[in-house]
């Protein structure tokens, strides 16, 4: 991709506010962390070694943390810039609208787009699920910066506006204990999600077929504690084709889901942790009714007999537990919402992805309304809001 031209205006006008037709909870959208996030979060003994933003020759604004250097990936942000400037170029805060980094723009974005509720992930520097920490060099450090983020996204991000902003925490990685005090005691301070790896497997920490994770699971299950599943949060994709261009990973981005699900569900840890609820971002929903189908045939198959044991649930089916336990984030709906009742009218929310490429910024209305005005009214409003409010235990304004 070639480089902006930075003579060009860097932002388009404000778009006209989209006619409401329904409230609309998003969950699904990513925050730009502030140049600031960390001064005066971290202990003083550690405060030299925190992430801070650096200017280097070129006028690239990039993220300095444990000996590396990692830009602001343009497309991470591009809501309300024109198309040429859609690069993965290193962007600058002064490139940005206001609303990916500062809470007041960012409600006003979301007036203009009708959304009502937002749960937003990390886009950079700390990973999905804080991985880029977990990775830190020392970990008294890296877990220093997860509680900073943390601090900073109730103290700051979500207290600006709170009856607008779902609070979502980033876990500790490297010690399941500490991640499940962290877990009971941000519970205690609101938030209502965690955000956590598709498969730690492929981080080379444990599997959750291991059951090392229970202690963990066990205090989301047991405050409510969403466990949202971002896709690519695990830094993996279907794709093994070197030199692969970036359409190619992310049209497999659904592929992700399909194989987090499936991990997610024969590990057992859904059985164990009947009421725990898991909520896939970015997954989309077309290839839930796919798996369900395979996962029948599978029971009645090759699953009977001896390898039945592998099963541990004696009530429910497998795809039962699916529907019980696990949400579809989707930011497109298809024609696939035909089959809506085979994939579970609840079990379907949606989002805006703000303020990545994918997002259906500034139009998430319209478009969800267009496939939305088909359905009965308790369905709409369903997955247009219910089912997300129910989800993070949420109530609208």
């Amino acid at each position: 991709m070639t480089a902006i031209d930075r003579a060009e205006p860097a932002l388009l006008p404000d778009p006209d506010p989209r006619p409401v037709h329904l409230p609309i909870v998003s969950v699904d959208d990513h925050l730009i962390e502030p140049a600031h996030l960390f001064a005066g979060r971290v202990p003083a003994a550690l405060a030299e070694q925190a992430p801070r933003l650096v200017t280097d020759p070129d006028g690239r604004e990039l993220w300095e943390f444990d000996g590396q250097r990692h830009a602001q990936i343009g497309l991470n942000a591009v809501v309300g810039r024109p198309r040429s400037q859609w690069t993965m170029d290193a962007a600058r805060f002064d490139e940005m609208r206001r609303g990916c980094f500062d809470p007041d723009a960012r409600i006003a974005d979301m007036d203009l787009d009708g959304v009502s509720a937002s749960l937003c992930f990390p886009s950079l520097i700390a990973g999905f699920a804080g991985t880029m920490f977990a990775r830190c060099s020392s970990a008294e450090l890296g877990l220093a910066c997860v509680r900073a983020w943390n601090d900073w996204h109730i103290e700051e991000w979500v207290a600006a506006h709170p009856d607008r902003l779902i609070p979502l925490q980033l876990p500790w990685l490297l010690d399941v204990e500490v991640a499940a005090a962290m877990v009971r005691q941000n519970a205690e301070r609101g938030f209502r999600a965690v955000s956590f790896v598709e498969n730690p497997a492929e981080l080379g920490l444990p599997a959750l077929i291991t059951g090392h994770w229970d202690p963990f699971l066990a205090a989301c299950e047991e405050t409510g504690t969403v466990v949202a599943l971002h896709c690519a949060s695990g830094g993996w994709s279907a794709s093994h084709t070197p030199g692969a261009p970036l359409e190619q990973l992310t049209s497999l981005f659904p592929v992700n889901a399909l194989v987090t699900a499936c991990d997610w569900l024969w590990s057992g840890a859904l059985v164990r942790f009947p009421a725990l609820k898991v909520c896939l971002a970015e997954s989309g929903i077309d290839w839930v009714p796919m798996l369900m189908h395979r996962i029948t045939y599978v029971m009645d198959r090759s699953a009977s007999g001896v390898d039945s044991a592998s099963w541990t649930d004696p009530v429910h089916h497998p795809v039962e537990v699916l529907r019980r336990n696990l949400w579809f984030g989707t930011i497109d709906l298809t024609s696939v919402l035909a089959l809506r009742d085979e994939i579970g009218v609840g079990n379907i929310v949606l989002e805006s992805d703000y303020p990545h490429a994918d997002s259906t910024w500034p139009d998430t209305q319209p478009r969800a309304w267009a496939r939305l005005a088909e359905l009965p009214t308790a369905e709409a409003e369903a997955i247009a809001w219910r089912n997300a409010c129910a989800l993070f235990d949420w109530r609208l304004p």
